[in-house]
């Protein structure tokens, strides 16, 4: 049984190694299919090089981000959302990406260097302890990290203490309804090393209520199929014919909560 710190060292391995070779994945993976993640380019502040396909949402795109807005960023990467959060804060804003991965870091500010943008600023912090004051921002977002974290309470109830009076989030993870078997979950985390720290999504949601948040919506609820061809490389056509016929699945959601 690995433990949370066991679990965190992989994370940082994957993640590192994906910053230093440059290379876009998914969820860690470094399968050619990207499934999970959704298309940034259409929106304003857009920044290819910033862009890894690791997500499994556009949080960015529901977060209800206003002009002057202080905004957190929870496992920014490359800095992708941040540079979108930025387009909407205008320079009267603020806008602090946190990432536990220092390659990630070196990655974000070397893109930040080529921008003209003087109030993004990139943190190293681990989600489960951020490394900012109470009553900070006015939105904090994050794109299919918080599944990656050990203490899923533990990372909620620090958003609800970073967050102002009044503000609010909005995060794409992935959960899951329904059990999987065995042999698909396996699969999933083969695939995905993100599928693997995925809860049931009424816990996940029973989370965010315990850590005090209040007005809770799932914005956006996409189920996420994975390939065929893939699940066979680890389980029996039997086994996927049964599979297909359960009421079960892996889902990217994108939830909102105020802090009241």
């Amino acid at each position: 049984m690995k433990t949370p710190d066991d679990l965190k060292f992989v994370v940082k391995e994957k993640y590192g190694a994906i910053a230093s070779q440059n290379e876009k994945c998914c969820c860690g993976s470094s399968s050619s299919y990207s499934i999970f993640s959704e298309s940034y380019s259409h929106l304003k502040g857009y920044t290819a090089e910033a862009d890894l396909s690791l997500g499994c949402g556009v949080p960015t795109a529901f977060a209800k981000i206003k002009e002057g807005d202080t905004v957190v960023d929870l496992g920014s990467g490359a800095g992708n959302d941040c540079f979108v959060a930025r387009a909407i804060t205008g320079s009267k804003g603020k806008v602090i990406g946190i990432d536990m991965t220092e390659e990630m870091l070196e990655r974000a500010n070397q893109n930040l260097s080529k921008l003209p943008f003087e109030n993004v600023y990139f943190l190293l912090g681990d989600i489960e302890n951020i490394p900012l004051d109470k009553d900070l921002a006015d939105v904090v977002i994050s794109n299919c990290v918080l599944n990656l974290v050990p203490d899923k309470l533990k990372a909620f109830s620090e958003i609800f203490r970073i967050l102002k009076p009044g503000g609010h989030f909005s995060v794409s993870d992935i959960v899951l309804e329904g059990e999987l078997p065995d042999s698909i979950r396996s699969a999933a985390e083969l695939y995905a090393g993100c599928v693997g720290g995925a809860i049931q999504k009424p816990a996940y949601l029973e989370m965010i209520s315990q850590s005090g948040f209040k007005n809770i919506l799932v914005q956006k609820n996409r189920k996420l199929e994975l390939p065929d061809e893939l699940l066979l490389k680890h389980i029996s056509k039997e086994e996927l014919r049964a599979f297909h016929m359960l009421d079960t699945g892996i889902y990217s959601i994108t939830v909102y909560a105020e802090k009241n």
